[in-house]
């Protein structure tokens, strides 16, 4: 059996949040014994993946890593004209990627203890971002 549905996620300041029950709170996975789901962000500028979900301090340093590594107004940036944070946003989405795949057992999230899924938002001002859910049973 296949479901698929689109949610629409609440505005988020740039960097990096938690977003598993969010996603959780949109679907039912009751009656579910072993499946999957798909998770796929439909934004350029922002990302999702999956990493710890117990202390926040990662997600700050999540943060600090990617805008040290791919910083705003580097010389070489030719895509400039939706604002200095717009093709640091890019490369942050593209390095990260745009879904991420989770085995379903027993009607739950088949994660590991420390693990939850990250929205990471490379934007100032990115908006609300939709995700298109897929699950496979």
């Amino acid at each position: 059996m296949l479901q698929q549905l689109e949610i629409t996620l609440r505005p988020y300041s740039r960097g990096f949040h938690l977003i598993t029950n969010e996603v959780l709170s949109q679907v039912n996975l009751t009656g579910i014994d072993t499946g999957l789901i798909h998770v796929f962000i439909k934004h350029t500028s922002a990302s999702i993946t999956i990493n710890e979900n117990a202390d926040p301090t990662v997600r700050t340093d999540f943060e600090s890593h990617f805008n040290a590594s791919v910083p705003e107004n580097a010389p070489y940036y030719q895509h400039t004209y939706e604002g200095p944070d717009d093709m640091p946003a890019h490369l942050k989405a593209s390095t990260l990627g745009c879904s991420v795949t989770i085995p379903i057992t027993n009607g739950q999230l088949n994660l590991g203890t420390w693990q939850g899924i990250y929205l990471g938002e490379h934007r100032d001002h990115g908006g609300s971002r939709k995700l298109v859910i897929t699950i496979y049973s």
